[in-house]
């Protein structure tokens, strides 16, 4: 059977959690395979609501879940989230949670010199502040501290030495204290004994895995279009967030991504800065983000809200391959008298079908729509096509034609059976 990767396929917050959660049960092994803790996916399983950071999804269903290479780990988060889910009586045992031994790690230097710079700049990118950024920089330098380095103290101590020569003229242009290299060792040797339980080369598990005809759902985070290549840079992530980091960032190979599954919301979001061709300042986007209930996972802000950009997921359907959508949040748009989707971009008097590379010529875009009739009736809920209302499967239908990709499911409430399947992604 068919291998499966979900990724976002706009700006992130589609609302892949629940359809990780509902696909996990077609699964064996739930996959991480880039970001770290600020991405934030909600998982709503009747009257429990589980948030979760850095954990897979899988984690909840009791499914095998795992870390991947591309993944950067704060430990003490980890371990955080690990005890929250505990009390919530979801228990994380290395049976259940593997993390790749050559992950990178997030460490407290790497917060300081994210916020110390967030707060320095001019045009600021709207980071979560938690040391992502800053510690892709130092896995790309060849000077991260990776899972497997907590074994071997006296390497640990030298790889130590060589990050802080990195940092110690970076903090001091920032204005931060010289960081105390024993202290950090310390802190790595205290919370060693507690990561290192989880820890295995991944990609070997993941190999045995797949050639014993399990099947492995690839768990994506943020949205295609906050990729560092593919995204709206510099407002973007600090990973490909695209389905073919799937195979570099789990070990697995290229084959091993299978059908890909894009997550689409029935309108368009986006938290922090950056451009948005189709965002909405009117009651209109008000209305969408409270009765979305728009605010980030991780962060709480509330997201800007706009117009379905079918450009967007377009571009989105081709550097991802995405074989078929899954739309979530149709039901926010229950009692909308008209509404929008874009169809193309002006700029400088000319109609692009795609968005531009350049921040500038991003930001200048001026939204072409084609308008459509709503519906009044409610969709919240409904498990079949023969629930909706006739204009919202002539909305679905549309946005099919103009994203030039099938519809697999359709998500009609955060509750995880609340969902129309069209096709099973694991089906052969």
């Amino acid at each position: 059977m068919a291998n499966v990767t979900v990724i976002g396929a706009q700006w992130g917050d589609e609302g892949k959690g629940k359809l990780v959660d509902w696909l996990s049960n077609r699964a064996d092994v739930v996959v991480r395979f880039q970001g770290g803790h600020n991405a934030g996916h909600t998982l709503v399983v009747g009257d429990q609501v589980y948030k979760l950071s850095l954990l897979p999804s899988g984690v909840v269903q009791g499914k095998l879940s795992v870390i991947g290479n591309g993944v950067v780990v704060d430990p003490w988060h980890l371990l955080e989230e690990i005890a929250k889910l505990g009390s919530q009586g979801v228990s994380i045992t290395p049976d259940l949670l593997v993390l790749a031994d050559n992950a990178a790690l997030i460490l407290p230097l790497h917060r300081d010199l994210d916020q110390a710079r967030e707060a320095a700049a001019v045009n600021k990118i709207g980071t979560t502040g938690r040391g992502i950024g800053p510690a892709y920089e130092d896995k790309v330098g060849r000077r991260a501290i990776r899972v497997d380095d907590l074994r071997d103290r006296d390497a640990l101590e030298a790889k130590i030495d060589r990050l802080l020569a990195h940092h110690k003229p970076l903090r001091a242009g920032l204005g931060l204290p010289e960081y105390d290299g024993a202290q950090l060792l310390a802190a790595l040797e205290e919370i060693a004994p507690k990561i290192l339980p989880f820890a295995q080369p991944a990609w070997r598990l993941l190999d045995g895995v797949v050639k014993s005809g399990k099947r492995v759902l690839f768990e994506g985070a943020q949205g295609a279009l906050l990729d560092v290549d593919h995204g709206t840079y510099p407002y973007v992530t600090s990973s490909n967030t695209v389905a073919g980091q799937a195979a570099a960032g789990s070990g697995l190979g290229p084959k091993g991504p299978g059908f890909v599954l894009g997550i689409v919301k029935a309108y368009t979001t986006r938290v922090g800065e950056g451009p948005f061709p189709t965002e909405l300042s009117d009651e209109i986007g008000q209305h969408l983000g409270t009765v979305g209930r728009e605010f980030g996972v991780v962060t709480g802000r509330p997201r800007r809200c706009g117009w379905f950009d079918a450009v967007l997921v377009r571009q989105s359907v081709a550097l991802n391959g995405i074989d078929g959508i899954a739309l979530t949040k149709l039901d926010v748009l229950d009692g909308l008298p008209k509404l929008k989707i874009c169809v193309g971009y002006k700029l400088n008097g000319e109609v692009l079908d795609y968005l531009p590379a350049g921040l500038k010529s991003q930001s200048a875009l001026e939204p072409v729509y084609e308008e459509m009739d709503g519906w009044s009736e409610s969709t919240a809920g409904a498990t079949s096509w023969k629930d909706l209302p006739a204009n919202a499967v002539k909305y679905v239908r549309r946005v099919e034609e103009l994203i030039g990709a099938p519809a697999a499911m359709v998500s009609t409430s955060p509750q995880r059976d609340d969902t129309i399947m069209v096709r099973d992604p694991f089906q052969d």
